[in-house]
C-alpha cells in the first residue's frame, strides 16, 4: 500500500500524515476546515525539521517528503486511497456520517481505520458497510515518535484486515499490540479513568496541578505527568472519550468531573489552545 488516506487533520492527522509521507507514502489528508489544513501544513513543515535537528528522525529530503502529502477539503478525494484512517472529533454522531459518506465513496476492498480513543470498533463496523474490513489503530501522539500501536478487533473483523493493518504499521516502523473490542480498549480504558480522577484532585484542592505531576513523575517515573498529559491530548478529547465510559458502563467511577467540562466549556483545551492546566 502506497497511498493512504487520512480523514481529519487535527494533532493526531497531521501527525499521520508526516509518517507516512516519511516513510514512502503517499498521503491524502482531508479536513472540512481550510484553516486547520493551512496550520497542518506548517506544523508537519514545522515538525520534520525540528524532529531532525534534534536527532529523533534522520529524513534526506524535507521537500520530497512534504511533496507526497496532498492537503483538501474534498472528501472524495479519498477514494483513491488504499487504505483509510479516521481521526475525526470523538463524537459518535460526527463520526456515523463520516462513515456512511466513506462507504458510498471508497471501494468496498479499502479498510477503514478508526483512530479512536474510546468508541468500540464494533459500533464503528456496523455503519461502515464492512464491518469485516472495519479496525481499530489507536496512535499515540506524537505519532512520529511513537514506535507501538493499539490495534482493536472489532467483533466481525477479519483475519486479513488484520493482517493488512500490521503490514501498513510495520511500513511505518512500528509494532501493533492486538487487542480486542471494549469501550476505551486497554489504553484509554485506564488513561482516562487516571486523568479524571488527577482532575478531581485539582477540584477539591487536595494538591496544585504541578505537585500532583511532579508525584507520578518523580515517585512513578512517568515522563509526563497526568495533567500534563491531559494538555497534550486535548481536554475536550479527553472529556468525550469518560463520557463515552461513562455511558458504555453505566458505571459512576468514569462520571466526568465538573472542572473538566467547566475548562472545556472556557475553551482551556490544552496545548492546541494555548493554555488549560498549563499555559503554552
Amino acid at each position: 500500500m502506497k497511498q493512504i488516506g487520512i480523514v481529519g487533520a487535527g494533532v493526531m492527522g497531521r501527525g499521520l500524515a508526516h509518517d507516512l509521507a516519511r516513510t514512502g507514502h503517499s498521503a491524502i489528508l482531508v479536513d472540512v476546515n481550510a484553516d486547520i489544513l493551512d496550520s497542518a501544513r506548517e506544523d508537519i513543515s514545522r515538525n520534520l525539521r525540528l524532529y531532525q535537528m534534534f536527532g529523533h528522525q534522520q529524513v534526506d529530503d524535507i521537500d520530497g517528503v512534504l511533496d507526497r502529502i496532498e492537503y483538501t477539503h474534498d472528501l472524495t478525494a479519498i477514494e483513491k486511497a488504499e487504505f483509510v484512517i479516521e481521526n475525526v472529533t470523538e463524537c459518535w454522531s460526527t463520526k456515523k456520517d463520516v462513515y456512511a459518506r466513506l462507504a458510498t465513496i471508497c471501494p468496498s476492498i479499502v479498510v477503514f481505520a478508526a483512530n479512536t480513543s474510546a468508541i468500540p470498533i464494533t459500533r464503528i463496523g456496523a455503519v461502515s458497510g464492512r464491518p469485516d474490513r472495519t479496525i481499530g489503530m489507536h496512535f499515540m501522539n506524537p505519532v512520529p515518535l511513537k514506535p507501538v500501536v493499539e490495534v482493536i478487533r472489532g467483533y466481525h473483523t477479519s483475519d486479513t484486515t488484520v493482517d493488512t493493518a500490521k503490514s501498513l504499521l510495520a511500513g511505518l516502523g512500528k509494532e501493533a499490540v492486538i487487542v480486542n473490542d471494549a469501550p476505551g480498549f486497554v489504553s484509554n480504558r485506564v488513561l482516562m479513568l487516571s486523568v479524571n480522577e488527577a482532575i478531581y484532585l485539582v477540584q477539591d484542592g487536595v494538591a496544585s496541578v504541578e505537585d500532583i505531576d511532579r508525584i507520578f513523575k518523580s515517585c512513578f517515573g512517568h515522563k509526563m505527568g497526568m495533567l500534563e498529559t491531559a494538555d497534550l491530548i486535548g481536554l475536550d478529547t479527553i472529556l468525550f472519550s469518560i463520557e463515552v465510559l461513562y455511558e458504555s458502563f453505566n458505571d459512576s467511577k468514569y462520571r466526568p468531573c465538573p472542572l473538566l467540562k467547566k475548562m472545556v466549556d472556557a475553551g482551556l483545551l490544552g496545548r492546541k489552545a494555548g493554555k488549560g492546566f498549563y499555559s503554552y
